[in-house]
């Protein structure tokens, strides 16, 4: 079966997400594995609405291998990392993908000091300062073609 080429989007609800995210960690799933990952899970039963409705949505595909289905992603893997990122960027960071590096630098295991830390976010400022004020230049700037000849 084809693959999805677009990201999940904002019309998953909660549920659904969460098994999205299941399938897309183990790139396939059934339908009890689904169930023991997520938080406070429903029925069985309920799990298997839920997949089904996701296939039909073209979010997930299923595989009846023998009497179990098998569920995947119907989405390319890159194209939803790719959309996640953007949207915790977008959502936590302002846009600024410079900022959510600097905040994953902060919680990861690289041995930056606290110093070489202070130094990146001084620097990360001064870009968005100097952003910021070419941004407003270009704003000011008159509209080329005018009537100034």
């Amino acid at each position: 079966m084809s693959r999805r080429k677009t990201a999940p989007v904002e019309d998953l609800s909660r549920r659904e997400r969460q098994i999205m995210d299941v399938l897309l960690r183990h790139r396939q799933a059934t339908a009890l594995q689904v169930r023991d990952e997520i938080p406070d899970p429903p029925s069985y039963d309920a799990v298997r609405t839920t997949l089904r409705i996701l296939a039909e949505k073209g979010y997930a595909v299923c595989n009846a291998s023998g009497p179990r289905h098998i569920y995947a992603p119907a989405m390319d893997f890159e194209v939803a990392r790719e959309h996640a990122l953007t949207r915790l960027v977008k959502t936590f960071y302002q846009g600024s993908a410079a900022r959510a590096a600097l905040a994953l630098l902060r919680h990861s295991e690289i041995d930056l000091d606290e110093q070489e830390l202070e130094r990146l976010e001084a620097t990360l400022t001064q870009v968005e300062v100097e952003e910021e004020t070419d941004r407003s230049a270009k704003k000011l700037r008159p509209l080329a073609g005018g009537s100034g000849r």
